[in-house]
């Protein structure tokens, strides 16, 4: 991160009471900005966002907001605030508005696909999803596999191999063992 000196308009401490938590303890102006921050309203605020949560990996380092960023740096119980006025930040901003949108419009045209796909996926028919439902649990015995693979296995639309697990879920023959990620882990009993 490049940044001057100049950028820097303001400093924060806020320290952290057991009983009434994050407070600001004290708080320097080294130059006006006219989008400044409250910084008594906010210090709570500020305090939960760099100190939350237990894991120090994914605790954030700064916060950029449309006008100014916030860098933060823990010593202790308390925190210190750096307030950045950083230079071209709309136009940094609107760069990656860009690189967002065509993201998500190949995210968006990706998924069409597979659901066009999904759809084009032929439907079992009643003799063959009873044979599939036999199959499972023997196949699932000893092991685990995700929905996605039984579904690649059997060449079954998401809709039909999620009635098929339901009923072999309702039937007590298989059950979840476990998450992969957002994929359901099924073995059988």
């Amino acid at each position: 991160m490049n940044f001057t000196e100049s950028e820097m308009f303001g400093a924060a401490l806020i320290g952290f009471d057991m009983i009434d938590g994050p407070f600001l303890k004290w708080k320097k102006e080294f130059s006006k900005v006219d989008d400044g921050v409250n910084l008594n309203d906010f210090a709570m605020n500020f305090y939960l966002s760099f100190r939350g949560g237990n894991d120090a990996v994914k605790k954030p380092r700064a916060i950029l907001y449309d006008k100014f960023y916030i860098v933060a740096f823990p010593r202790d119980l308390e925190l210190c605030c750096l307030f950045m006025k950083p230079e071209d930040v709309d136009k940094n901003i609107n760069q990656l508005n860009k690189i967002a949108s065509r993201i998500i419009t190949e995210m968006e045209s990706n998924d069409e696909d597979e659901n066009e796909k999904e759809e084009t996926a032929v439907d079992s028919d009643e003799n063959t999803i009873e044979e599939i439902m036999r199959l499972i649990p023997n196949l699932l015995s000893g092991t685990q596999m995700t929905t996605p693979e039984l579904r690649r296995y059997f060449k079954l639309s998401n809709s039909q191999i999620w009635k098929v697990m339901s009923d072999l879920e309702s039937s007590k023959k298989i059950n979840r063992a476990a998450k992969k990620g957002r994929s359901i882990l099924w073995t059988a009993n």
